[in-house]
C-alpha cells in the first residue's frame, strides 16, 4: 500500500501527468453537469412515480442498464439519459460483423487507417441506434406508467417529438465526444471513465437509501449483506480479471550481417475473461429488446395484442414480474445469455487478433505445435477451456442480485423486497466496471512512470 501511495504522489509531481489528470477531472465535471439538464417537456411527477421503488414498478431492466451507463442521468431523464449505450451497441455490432463482411475484415488488415475507418462507421451507426433507443426508452417508461407518457404529446406533436429525439441523440454524441477527449488528452479510457464516474456519483444516494430504513434490524441486516456481497464480489472480480493462461512461445534465431537476433523465449498471455463487461451489456440489450417492442404495442386497440404486449413488457421490463417463478425464469435466461455472449464475443476478439499468423510472421512458435493451422486450433482450444471460468464468472455476477432476492423470498416471503436497498447500492456489473477502470488507470500511471525511468509501484 505504501508503494502505491508513493507511486501516486510521484505521478502528481510530474507536470504533464498532473495536467492530464486535471483535464480528465474537468471533462468529467462537465459531463456530470450536463447529466442534470432535463429533456424538454418531461413530466417530473410521472417520472418520479415510475422510478420510485415504493410504487412497486421500480426501474425496468432497460432503465437499470441505461442508469448504469449514463451515471444516473436516467433518474431525471436528462439529455444524457442514454449515456454512451448506443455507441457501445454500435461498436458491438460492428465487431460482430467484421469477420462476416469481407469489406470490414479487409479494413482490419490496413493498420491505423483501417481502424480509423471502422471507428467512423461506428460513429455513424451510433446515430440511428440513439434514435431508436430514445423512442423505445420513452415508450417503455410510458408503458410502466400505465400508458401515461412521461413526455405529454410525444408521438402526437411532430415538432415536440422531433425535438426530443434530436436532443437525446445529440446528448449521446456529446457524451461520446467527451469520452474521446479524455482518451486523447486525459488519462485512461474515456468512455469507461465516464461510466465509472457516474457509478461513483450514485454511491452516496444508494448508501443513504440503505441506512434510511425505519426498522433498525432491517438496516443492520442490509448493511451486512451489502458489505459481504461487495467484498466477496470485488475479491472474485480481481482474481478472475487478472487470471490468465501463459502459453510459452519461442522465437527462432536469425542472422543479419555479423549479428544474431532472436532465440529468446517469452509467453502468450490468454486472459480468463477476455470479453470484459461487454457480454453483460449485450445480454441485457437483447433481454430488453422484447420490452421495447412491446412498449409500442401496449396501446393497441386489439385486446389480445395489448394484453400480450403488457405481459411481455412486464416480464422483460421488470425482471420477471412479481412471482418467484417468473423471477427465476428471467434470471436463468439472463445467465444463459451472458454465458453464450461471453463465448461469442471472446471468439470474435481472438479471431480478429489472428494470433497464429502474427506469431508465424515474427518467427515465433509454440513448442510442440506446428505453426499455422495447428497453432490456431491449439490457441482456440485453450481459449475455449479457460473461457468457461470467465463465462460462469460473468453469469454469476450478472444474476447475483436475482439469486439473493429469490433465495431470501424462499427463506422468508417478502424479505427479498426488504433487502433491495442493499442490492441497488451498486450492482455486480457496476463493480466489474469500477474495479476494471481502477486497475487499468493504475497500470497507465505505472507505464507512464516506467517510461520516465521511475520505479514501478504495482507488484
Amino acid at each position: 500500500m505504501s508503494a502505491v501511495l508513493s507511486g501516486l504522489r510521484e505521478v502528481w509531481r510530474l507536470q504533464d501527468l498532473r495536467k492530464r489528470i486535471l483535464i480528465t477531472i474537468g471533462i468529467l465535471l462537465i459531463y456530470r453537469l450536463a447529466a442534470n439538464v432535463p429533456v424538454p417537456g418531461v413530466d417530473a411527477d410521472a417520472l418520479s412515480n415510475i422510478l420510485n421503488p415504493a410504487t412497486g414498478t421500480g426501474l425496468s431492466a432497460l432503465a437499470g442498464v441505461l442508469d448504469l451507463l449514463s451515471g444516473g442521468a436516467v433518474s431525471n431523464f436528462s439529455v444524457l439519459a442514454m449515456g454512451v449505450y448506443p455507441y457501445i451497441s454500435a461498436s458491438i455490432i460492428i465487431q460482430l460483423l467484421t469477420p462476416v463482411v469481407p469489406a470490414l475484415e479487409e479494413l482490419t488488415k490496413q493498420g491505423q487507417a483501417g481502424r480509423d475507418t471502422l471507428n467512423r462507421y461506428t460513429y455513424f451507426a451510433a446515430i440511428p441506434m440513439a434514435i431508436f433507443q430514445s423512442v423505445g426508452q420513452i415508450n417503455l417508461f410510458g408503458a410502466q406508467a400505465g400508458g401515461n407518457a412521461i413526455i405529454p404529446g410525444f408521438g402526437q406533436d411532430i415538432l415536440l417529438t422531433a425535438s426530443v429525439i434530436a436532443v437525446m441523440t445529440a446528448g449521446t454524441m456529446f457524451a461520446i465526444w467527451l469520452g474521446e477527449l479524455i482518451t486523447e488528452d486525459g488519462i485512461g479510457n474515456g468512455l469507461s471513465l465516464i461510466i465509472f464516474a457516474g457509478i461513483v456519483a450514485r454511491l452516496p444516494f444508494g448508501i443513504v437509501r440503505l441506512i434510511s430504513t425505519v426498522d433498525a434490524f432491517v438496516t443492520v441486516r442490509n448493511i451486512v449483506i451489502f458489505l459481504t456481497l461487495t467484498l466477496v464480489t470485488v475479491f472474485v472480480i480481481v482474481m478472475v480479471q487478472e487470471g490468465q493462461r501463459r502459453i510459452p512461445v519461442k522465437y527462432g534465431k536469425r542472422v543479419r550481417g555479423t549479428k544474431m537476433y532472436g532465440g529468446n523465449t517469452t509467453y502468450l498471455p490468454l486472459r480468463v475473461n477476455t470479453a470484459g463487461m461487454i457480454p453483460l451489456i449485450f445480454a441485457q440489450a437483447f433481454l430488453t429488446f422484447p420490452g421495447i417492442i412491446a412498449g409500442y404495442l401496449v396501446q393497441s386497440p386489439a385486446p389480445f395484442v395489448a394484453n400480450s404486449a403488457t405481459a411481455i413488457s412486464g416480464f422483460f421490463g421488470n425482471q420477471g414480474g412479481a412471482t418467484s417463478g417468473g423471477q427465476v425464469a428471467y434470471w436463468i435466461v439472463y445467465f444463459a445469455m451472458v454465458v453464450g455472449f461471453t463465448y461469442l464475443y471472446t471468439d470474435v476478439m481472438i479471431r480478429n487478433q489472428n494470433l497464429s499468423d502474427a506469431l508465424q510472421h515474427n518467427g515465433g512458435f509454440i513448442p510442440g505445435i506446428r505453426p499455422g493451422k495447428r497453432t490456431e486450433e491449439f490457441i482456440n482450444r485453450v481459449v475455449s477451456r479457460i473461457t468457461i471460468v470467465g463465462a460462469l464468472f460473468l453469469g454469476l455476477v450478472a444474476v447475483l442480485p436475482g439469486m439473493v432476492t429469490v433465495l431470501m423470498n424462499i427463506i422468508s416471503p417478502g424479505t427479498g423486497t426488504e433487502i433491495q436497498p442493499a442490492l441497488r447500492v451498486i450492482s455486480g456489473g457496476g463493480l466489474i466496471i469500477v474495479v476494471g477502470v481502477i486497475i487499468d488507470t493504475m497500470r497507465q500511471f505505472e507505464s507512464q512512470l516506467v517510461m520516465r525511468h521511475r520505479d514501478s509501484f504495482i507488484r
